[in-house]
């Protein structure tokens, strides 16, 4: 879910928020796992950006007999994480840049993370990870959001642009199905991608910020002083609601009042 904190700017994850939208957010999570196949059957697996735990109970489900390995780099993510008590798994922090998941894993899975990586960095470690794999075995499977040139997300950078937002995060689009395929396949027998558009119901525009606040939103919010560092001017507050207002804007209501959310992931899976 989380790569290291430094790098978007936020002080740590809510799990309560992220999990708001638990069933929504698992789909994409269940369509990776089921690519690929009934006789699928891993030893080892590392789930990549674990988050509060959700992928990995998907994964302890589909694979009962699996050794798991849950990492993130969010303290708040674990501790949520740990509370699913699952059989076989360990959880443990660490830093995708520099993880290490040593040989004999069969499976590197990870839901929604590497987009959080600068684009100078995706893909080396992407490809440093799949190598960690012996020779001749282990998948890297992956999915990351594809929603940079979404209404959503330029709404985000469009309410940053001015005041109370007046700046943005680092964060870069994801790379083509071209690029993840030509950095991938050298190094293993064949590379699958594709893409989804996921569409989620939503109650109304005020849904989409909560949904976009345990994830997306974050980094623009953590870069705002909080109210007591703005003489009890709640900025944060201030800048939620112009991208609210932002958002009525981009997307029209359904007839029976509800909002219709657009949410592309991009899937990879690598087969050494």
């Amino acid at each position: 879910m989380s790569t290291s904190q430094s790098k978007t700017g936020a002080s740590d994850w809510s799990p309560d928020q992220y999990l708001l939208f638990r069933n929504a957010r698992n789909r994409a999570i269940h369509d990776l796992i089921a690519f690929l196949g009934p006789e699928y059957s891993p030893d080892r697996i590392t789930d990549l950006g674990c988050g509060p735990g959700n992928s990995t109970e998907i994964l302890a489900s589909r694979f009962p007999h699996a050794t798991i390995t849950g990492i993130d780099s969010s303290p708040a993510m674990l501790t949520q994480a740990r509370t699913t008590s699952l059989p076989n798994t360990t959880f443990a922090q660490a830093d995708l840049h520099t993880y290490d998941p040593g040989q004999g894993v069969d499976l590197l899975f990870s839901n929604a993370v590497f987009h959080w990586l600068r684009r100078r960095d995706r893909i080396p470690t992407l490809t440093r990870l799949l190598l960690t794999q012996q020779l001749g075995r282990g998948t890297l499977a992956f999915q990351v959001p594809d929603n940079h040139d979404e209404p959503s997300h330029r709404a985000m950078r469009e309410t940053a642009a001015s005041p109370p937002g007046a700046n943005e995060p680092d964060l870069d689009p994801i790379e083509t199905p071209l690029e993840y395929y030509n950095a991938l396949k050298p190094h293993c027998r064949a590379v699958e991608t594709w893409t989804t558009r996921y569409v989620h119901v939503m109650e109304d525009h005020g849904a989409i910020v909560e949904w976009a606040k345990g994830t997306g939103l974050q980094p623009f919010v953590n870069l705002l002083p909080a109210a007591e560092e703005a003489g009890g001017v709640d900025v944060r507050e201030a800048f939620l609601e112009a991208y609210r207002q932002r958002l009525e804007k981009e997307y029209p209501r359904a007839e029976d009042g509800r909002v219709l959310l657009t949410y592309p992931r991009r899937f990879v899976v690598a087969f050494r």
